[in-house]
């Protein structure tokens, strides 16, 4: 858009738009992608970037519009703060220039990067501090960026500071609500569980220790043994069941997927989708509004999506798989569409997230950070297993069985 032409009223709706778009996500990675993509729209530039610095000399996030993968990959690794970047760390203010690359703080850039001229900088500043530059570069109208384009981007950016933030401390309040979560896990499974083993462990040596001279005694003791390994599991249930997510008590499994489907639809580009399927294989529904009372609405016969009444750790296992299966195929898989569908058969529940994406080796996925053995470990804890399907350029299905 041009700035200095449009009529003031639709200005302010689109940078009203941008700010709605940066302020809707928490993630502080899809708040940085968001920023530099609105900004990108807002001031109709070709490229379109945002560094955040690091102590160490460089950024420690780095994100871009205008680039594609292949290119990225050619120009390299992320840039040092140095040539302009680094002069606008250092002075924390805005630069407009007609050619960045007649400007004497201009150094070069890696021979694969775009050819830059008309540039407009602007740091993103929490008070004195800047965390971080948006700068716009080529823009698609004749004559550059303008005065008028530069108030625009300083009032974006204003905004943007204030997203970054509440992203960061949002991220960090997860972080110590897990670490506390963690903790207090530790603590609850000490004091119930780890007596009862230790008991357990004392016993099954006693036990062998008597097979061999007094085996009648020894049966009685393996009876213990077995009585205590009981005992134990209940334990370790009941803990769960604490931990159970207060979702799951109040909406039950099926609406609990529902509602995270839903929310992850809203504040992701891809298309995101839920289906539950009841016992005789009919779709019960989509991830669309449901009237109260309505077969799969909360509080109506079926709400479950004819899973049946499970066991708690169980519903905990498939909202934890289904979690981080959607964690993948959001940050991970540039998928178009997301799918999600549960339901039982066989006897069984299922749990399938498929998706569009750019897929990966299955073989060599176990380094990448996606999961993929800490969501068979949740299935095999409540005697179920997941199976992964995922070929490069062929999108992956996460499909999770656990007994009904």
């Amino acid at each position: 858009m041009s700035s200095e032409s449009e009529d003031p009223g639709a200005v302010l709706h689109a940078v009203s738009s941008a700010v709605l778009a940066v302020t809707r996500h928490l993630s502080v990675r899809e708040v940085l992608q968001v920023i530099v993509r609105s900004a990108q729209r807002l001031l109709d530039a070709r490229y379109a970037a945002l560094g955040v610095p690091d102590e160490a000399g460089a950024f420690a996030e780095f994100v871009a519009e205008g680039i594609s993968d292949e290119e990225w990959e050619a120009i390299g690794p992320m840039p040092r703060q140095h040539g302009m970047l680094g002069a606008m760390l250092r002075e924390g203010a805005p630069v407009r220039l007609p050619d960045i690359r007649r400007d004497p703080r201009f150094e070069y850039w890696p021979r694969a990067h775009p050819v830059l001229k008309d540039f407009l900088g602007v740091p993103i500043l929490d008070g004195d501090q800047v965390l971080g530059i948006i700068f716009l570069s080529n823009k698609r109208d004749p004559g550059g960026f303008t005065e008028a384009d530069q108030r625009l981007l300083t009032m974006f950016a204003a905004h943007a500071a204030i997203a970054l933030t509440n992203a960061r401390l949002y991220e960090r309040s997860r972080e110590l609500a897990l670490v506390e979560e963690r903790t207090r896990m530790a603590r609850e499974l000490h004091d119930a569980v780890t007596q009862k083993l230790f008991s357990l462990r004392l016993t099954a040596q006693a036990a062998a220790s008597l097979v061999p001279g007094d085996p009648v005694r020894a049966l009685r003791e393996l009876d213990r043994v077995e009585r205590l390994a009981g005992e134990a599991l209940a334990e370790l249930r009941a803990v769960i069941v604490e931990l159970r997510p207060a979702e799951l008590g109040r909406h039950g499994l099926a609406e609990t997927l529902r509602k995270h489907v839903r929310l992850l639809d809203r504040l992701h580009p891809a298309s995101f989708s839920f289906s539950s399927s009841p016992p005789d294989g009919e779709t019960d529904e989509e991830a669309g509004p449901q009237a109260p009372g309505a077969p799969g609405a909360p509080g109506a016969p079926g709400a479950d999506g004819g899973t049946g009444a499970l066991d708690p750790a169980i519903e905990v296992a498939v909202l934890r798989v289904a979690q981080e299966a959607l964690h993948n195929a959001s940050r991970h898989s540039a998928a178009r569409t997301v799918a999600v569908r549960l339901g039982r058969e066989d006897g069984r529940v299922v749990l399938e997230v498929s998706d569009d994406g750019a897929g990966f080796d299955v073989a060599t996925a176990a380094g990448r950070g996606l999961g993929i053995a800490s969501m068979a470990d949740r299935a095999e804890a409540v005697g179920g297993n997941v199976l992964v399907r995922s070929e490069p350029g062929a999108g992956t299905v996460i499909r999770m069985e656990v007994p009904a």
